[in-house]
Parts: C-alpha cells; structure tokens; sequence
C-alpha cells in the first residue's frame, strides 16, 4: 500500500469464550422474539466493533474476518476518513430527498464514477441503495433506450432479491423458491465455467454457444441487453475463461444491445483493478455497483453511456432515499481512502501472498477440486474426492470449523461447495497468513491431509 491503515483495534485473533457466547446467545434468543426467520446469518455471534481485518463480537472476541460484510467493507468497516466524512455531513443534513433538493455530494459521487468506471465516453450516473436496485435499473434504462424486451442472463448468476432480479438470478433455493411468478422476458444462457465445462473449452467457443443460443431462442433484435457479472459472486466465484466476456461484449455491441456489467460485488479495487470488467479491456455500456462503494453505508449506482441514461425521461430513475446525503459522503471517502492506499495494488498483493498456498493445497488435497479468482475475490471450491462432485457438507464443515477457531469465512456457489475469500483489502499480512494457517489446519484434520509447509 502507498500509505499504511490506521487501526483503531489490535490486529489480532483472540477467541477467550465459546462461540458463540452468553451474550451472543442471548440475542439470539431476544432475535427469535423479533426478527423474521427468512432473515439468516453466517455466523451465530453479534458484532460489537470491528476495525480493519478483525470484527470484535459482544463478548469480547477478536475474529479475523475473511468476509467483510460480503466485500462492503473494503476499507475497513471503521476507516477514519469515512467516519469522518459522515459525522461532518450528518452534522449539516441527514435527507433532502435529491429529487427535491439537491445536493453536491451526489454530483461528487457521479463524478467520481465517470472518472473510475472503464471507458473514455461521456457517462452519466444514477445512484440507489442496493446492488438490486442498481441492476433493475439498469435493466429499465436498457430496455427504455433499445425499445426491446428482452435480457439476457446466465447460468449461476446472482443479481438481487427483488422480483426483476429474483428473475434474473439462476439459483432457486434460497433466492427465489416459492417467491414467484417472477418477471417475463429473461432469458437464461449457459455460462463459462472453466473447471465444469467440457475440457478445452475456450472462452471464445463458450461465448459463441451462448450467441447461438441467443440467435436462436431470442433473436438478436429482440435483446435490450446482456447482463453478466466479469466474475460470477454468489454462484460461486467463477471466472469465466479468457474471451468469454470480450465476445459477449462485442457481440452485444454489433447489435444493439446493451451489454451490463453487474459489478456490485467485483467493483471498487476488490479484484486488483478498480473495476473486474478492466481485466480482458472490456468497456461496458452499463455498470452497476453497490457493496464497496461507500464504506459500508447503503448507496448504489448505474453509471452508462450519456445517450442511454439520458433517453430515460425525467422522473423514470430515482427513489426517495437514493444517494443519500450521508451515503454520499461516505462513498467520495472511501474512494479518496482507496486511491491514497492504492487499494487496487493491494488486491493484487493479496492474490499474491494466498494463491500459492491454495494452489499447494489443491496440488495436496484430493478434496480441493479447484481454486480460483483474482486480487481479494479468491474461491476454493470442494469435491468429492477424485472427482468433480461437490462435495458442500465438506464446504459447511470447513467453514464452521474454521469459525470456532477465530475465523469468518463465507460459502457460496451453486452446488454450495466453494468457500470464498473476500477479506477487507486494508487487513495486514500477519492476520491475512493466519487465516490461511487455520483454513489449512481444518482442511488438514478433515480430510487427514496434511498442508503444504510454507
């Protein structure tokens, strides 16, 4: 990093009770009084602080957190310049509504967007509260510009919660069973997956099995748009090979349509450039974001091409609490704490200090079918082993385990079979390597593996 994290709490995994503990336990029996049962978590203690790489619990235990919120709090969940910044604007106004009185902090953020998001064109930004609100939106703006109903989306993808982005996202349970009927007009495609796909594979032929598929069951000039995540999230981390994103973008480019990059969890330096879309050049027409653009206050964005998100009329885009004045100030310094960090080069160091160690523990563990990712978006996803069929009690397991032991780590594909690594790109080597220690140590006393020495 240019600069070094200020850190308000040690940096260090401490677990001096059972987990969860009294007072966790007993919110949690207060919670069950209250709170929806459809509402879940990963981890059965309640926050009390968290700084940097380790989230504190209510009975005083330090985790390291290899989560961060679901990769919101790239940062850090405490960054001072962001504490800073909501104080200050909170001490002025909390809420105009910026569709009655506006505000410069909403100008700021739009600016920020149109100088980070890939592209030299002429952009416009919108701004939102969730990934899901941002999606919706984009799909509403692409199919307002094109006059064309459809989209098109893939296999294992994740886009949100609300009706539209139920739709648009591929796994039933727990995201869309039972909550239907769901949004006409979405198309589902066949995804790159390079590690369950026939062998030899390429990105280009992969791409062109989705286009004829498009052409076919669709017909290009009924497309608004193509939306993709660069790097699949909750599906499972799943990078698609070279030139798959390339070709559906250009594909989409030479007819018409509209080609939306969802970035919500893959934005803001997570994957080792500002956006994952920088990775093979592409230069989307929409962007979508949420999570880490703000230090883990609500906002969301779509920022596209001027002609598109002009063609909407005014009043087709906004909401009442969308760019909050606070979420605002937050988001133009969490970017600002980015840049002074360079937090995109410290993505790519965190690739570089545990892919390796994947890499030996996949080469080691017949159990570890694969690893993937890039910069701080990395995935080990578990097989049977000697096979490719997931294997997700070992996955939960790993994952619990690695838990009692000081260690959030979250799960997620669409076999539930891959634990990902999203940890806040301002943690510190020294508690990152530990993590990694207590993830192969579990994996080791699981399968009876042993690690690879460092």
């Amino acid at each position: 990093m240019r600069g070094e994290p200020q850190y308000r709490l040690p940096q260090r995994r401490s677990v001096t009770t059972e987990l969860p503990g009294p007072r966790s336990r007993a919110l949690a029996t207060r919670r069950a009084a209250v709170v929806a049962a459809g509402v879940g978590s990963s981890v059965p203690v309640y926050a009390a602080d968290t700084d940097g790489g380790v989230l504190v619990d209510v009975d005083g235990n330090s985790l390291i957190d290899l989560g961060s919120g679901i990769a919101v709090t790239s940062v850090g969940a405490s960054d001072p310049g962001v504490l800073r910044a909501v104080a200050d604007q909170a001490a002025h106004f909390t809420h105009t509504c910026f569709m009655v009185t506006p505000y410069e902090g909403y100008v700021r953020v739009a600016e920020e967007l149109a100088d980070l998001t890939p592209g030299g064109h002429e952009k416009r930004s919108a701004l939102f509260n969730s990934g899901a609100e941002a999606v919706e939106n984009a799909v509403k703006v692409a199919r307002l510009a094109t006059g064309r109903p459809a989209v098109v989306a893939f296999d294992h993808a994740y886009h949100g919660r609300t009706n539209l982005t139920m739709a648009l996202t591929a796994k039933a349970m727990p995201y869309k069973a039972h909550f239907g009927p769901f949004a006409p007009e979405i198309h589902r495609m066949p995804m790159s997956y390079p590690f369950r796909d026939d062998p030899g594979l390429t990105g280009d032929e992969a791409a062109r099995r989705a286009i004829t598929r498009i052409e076919k069951q669709i017909g290009a000039d009924s497309v608004a748009a193509i939306i993709l995540e660069p790097i699949q999230g909750e599906g499972g981390f799943i990078v698609p090979a070279p030139g798959f994103v390339p070709a559906l973008a250009e594909w989409a480019r030479a007819n018409g349509v509209v080609f939306i990059a969802d970035e919500v969890q893959t934005g803001f330096a997570r994957t080792g450039t500002w956006f994952a879309s920088e990775h093979e050049g592409v230069v989307p027409d929409i962007v979508a974001m949420a999570k880490g653009i703000a230090g883990g206050l609500p906002l969301s964005a779509i920022t596209g091409r001027a002609e598109l998100l002009d063609a909407v009329h005014p009043g087709g885009l906004g909401g009442t609490f969308g760019g909050n004045p606070v979420a605002c100030a937050a988001a133009v310094a969490a970017i600002a704490t980015m840049r002074r960090l360079d937090l995109p080069a410290r993505a790519r160091h965190i690739e570089d200090v545990v892919m390796p160690r994947l890499r030996a523990l996949a080469e080691r563990m017949p159990a570890v079918g694969d690893v993937r990712g890039r910069g701080a978006m990395l995935a080990i996803e578990f097989v049977v082993a000697g096979g490719r069929e997931p294997d997700p009690d070992l996955t939960r397991t790993v994952a619990a385990r690695a838990f009692e032991q000081g260690v959030i780590a979250l799960t997620c594909g669409t076999y539930g079979n891959v634990v990902r690594l999203l940890p806040p790109l301002v943690i510190g080597d020294e508690l990152l390597t530990e993590g990694i220690d207590v993830l192969e140590s579990v994996l080791g006393e699981l399968t009876g593996v042993r690690g690879v020495p460092r």
